[in-house]
């Protein structure tokens, strides 16, 4: 299916009201929340540089400079100064160098007291990548002093002025949580929750290296600011207006920027959009499969938050807004063990709520790879999105192996990994239709033969019955639904996942690994480690590694929260 929708709109490199200032030397530049400074790899073309530097070539129709002189949060929405001529580097350096330049930020904060205030705090590495107060006695710590003035407060939330006197990393952030007034929106170092990190750099200051005149270039507050700080301190619906929407899904938009623009022969089409609380519109998921939306609203925060009326509709033509082909509705029930019926019309419409219907299946890339997926066929539409980067785990790691796949559904680890030359694989699911859609999957991508086994049985009997015959796997794959009842059992991942992985283990060989999986929202990240840790008791194997496995960036959670799906890597000794 050719694809109709053109992503260089929905994801520009660049927006041209985003220059707020430029010169034959300069340019200085309004960075939006989201986008990050810095790539995060190499081959990652997503930083703000490279991102102007295309704009520019575009625009001007010739290869563009950009000398960098700045680096911010990636969350930080800032004015942003670059060089566009070498011979100026050396002037706006020295006076980045030597604090001559002056910068203002506004931070929206809970918990501020007293009037303006200098901070002076030695800041020293923390874990994983963070800063931390520390006491002065280490020697590696560095002072980190910033000027504090108070805009506007009401209640217990307060809009700050802030005047950064030396440059450390997270500087504003660290220091206002430990002063007690932590910064709304940060998910690393406070737990107040707010559409976004509400850090602005509002201003830079200046003499300009060729007029030798002042400079001052302002970017306008964000109105996110001054929403939150009218807000009363709960958390707040953002339907209530279409603006509010469009907002949140334009920052949704901006974080997927890479997703968006993936090329070739890495290209996705298939990924999450909009993701709860941590994309700020709580209860409402909203995925990109090709051509096509697909929002699911959860009962906790989605319907009855929404209703059946006017914000609903006001959400759906939000959606509608951003051009794709069509738009289809999932309804979650509050329970994920409560059972409802897939195919009712009020739970998951065939037609599509807004735009045209999709074809009943169709092909989506995932990192290159192409995936069949169908979305009017129930809750499900062929592939777990959030499963992204542990299948590409798999694929680096199933060269010349023989891989198990148990709860397997429509294969889509087993499709990797014989893409990516798996020895063999053995694809488990109770359901023969999902197996038979695994085994299609590969035919069209040209790997299917007698090396790939789908096996239509309960895992648990499966489990049973090759550990009887001592049949060994390189690399077994446990991803169980929380809750599973058979002819024989009934299962529950919250109290029996150490047995299930246990059984697992028993089956894999010798220095080969288990790549175990939880989407149950009840057990935590160091709960489901405990259980692995008792199943490698209970199968009696020797743990030689045990490797948290992260999220895609494209399920981010929000403040305080945690990732609903816990995954790892167990790896046996030989």
């Amino acid at each position: 299916m050719e694809s109709l929708l053109d992503r260089t709109k929905l994801w520009p490199d660049f927006r041209a009201e985003d220059v707020l200032f430029e010169d034959e030397w300069l340019i200085v530049v309004n960075k939006p929340a989201f986008v990050p400074s810095q790539a995060k790899e190499a081959d990652e073309h997503d930083d703000l540089k490279s991102r102007l530097e295309r704009y520019l070539e575009a625009r001007d129709g010739r290869a563009a400079y950009l000398g960098v002189h700045q680096r911010l949060d990636r969350d930080t929405s800032s004015v942003l100064l670059f060089t566009k001529s070498k011979d100026v580097n050396a002037q706006i350096a020295t006076q980045f160098e030597k604090r001559t330049l002056t910068k203002e930020y506004v931070a929206g904060v809970l918990g501020w007291k007293g009037p303006a205030r200098t901070l002076h705090d030695v800041l020293e590495a923390g874990e994983r990548g963070t800063v931390r107060v520390g006491n002065g006695r280490n020697p590696k710590g560095q002072a980190a002093v910033t000027r504090v003035e108070v805009i506007e407060k009401r209640e217990n939330r307060a809009l700050l002025r802030l005047f950064l006197e030396t440059g450390r990393t997270h500087q504003a952030r660290v220091q206002l949580a430990y002063a007690g007034a932590p910064i709304a929106g940060d998910t690393i170092y406070g737990e107040v929750a707010a559409s976004r990190l509400l850090l602005h750099a509002r201003s830079i200051e200046f003499v300009h290296p060729k007029t030798g005149k002042p400079l001052k270039v302002t970017a306008d507050l964000p109105p996110e600011f001054a929403e939150w700080l009218s807000e009363r301190p709960r958390d707040e619906s953002v339907f209530e207006s279409e603006e509010r929407i469009d907002r949140a899904l334009s920052h949704a938009l901006t974080k997927r920027w890479l997703l968006g623009r993936s090329e070739a022969p890495r290209q996705t089409t298939a990924f999450r959009l909009v993701n709860d609380r941590g994309d700020g519109i709580p209860g409402v998921t909203v995925d990109v499969y090709g051509d096509y939306l697909l929002v699911q609203l959860y009962e906790e925060g989605g319907p009855r938050a929404l209703g059946e009326g006017a914000a609903r509709e006001c959400l759906f033509n939000a959606l509608h807004r951003l051009g794709f082909r069509g738009l289809y509705l999932k309804v979650r029930p509050k329970q994920a063990n409560t059972l409802v019926d897939p195919k009712r019309d009020d739970i998951a419409p065939k037609v599509p709520v807004r735009g045209a219907s999709a074809p009943e299946e169709f092909d989506v890339l995932e990192e290159g790879v192409s995936f069949k997926v169908r979305l009017a066929d129930g809750l499900s539409t062929g592939i777990f999105l959030d499963q992204r980067k542990n299948r590409r785990l798999v694929g680096e790691l199933a060269k010349d192996k023989r891989v198990a796949n148990l709860f397997s559904y429509t294969c889509g680890f087993s499709v990797v990994a014989a893409v990516h030359g798996a020895k063999s694989t053995v694809s488990v699911d109770a359901s023969p239709a999902a197996l038979e859609r695994g085994r299609n999957g590969m035919k069209t991508l040209g790997v299917l033969s007698d090396a790939h086994r789908f096996v239509a049985e309960d895992a648990f009997s499966w489990l049973a019955r090759v550990k009887k015959k001592g049949d060994l796997f390189d690399l077994v794959i446990l991803d169980p639904p929380s809750y599973s009842t058979t002819k024989k059992r009934r299962w529950v991942s919250s109290s029996d996942y150490a047995e299930l992985a246990a059984e697992a283990l028993a089956v894999v060989a010798k220095g080969g690994a288990l790549l175990a999986c939880s989407n149950h929202r009840g057990i935590g990240h160091s709960k489901f480690r405990r259980f692995m840790f008792d199943a490698a008791r209970l199968a009696n194997r020797s743990v030689a590694q045990l490797k948290d496995l992260p999220r895609p960036d494209d399920f981010p959670v929000g403040v305080g929260g945690e990732s609903h799906l816990k995954s790892v890597l167990m790896t046996l000794a030989d």
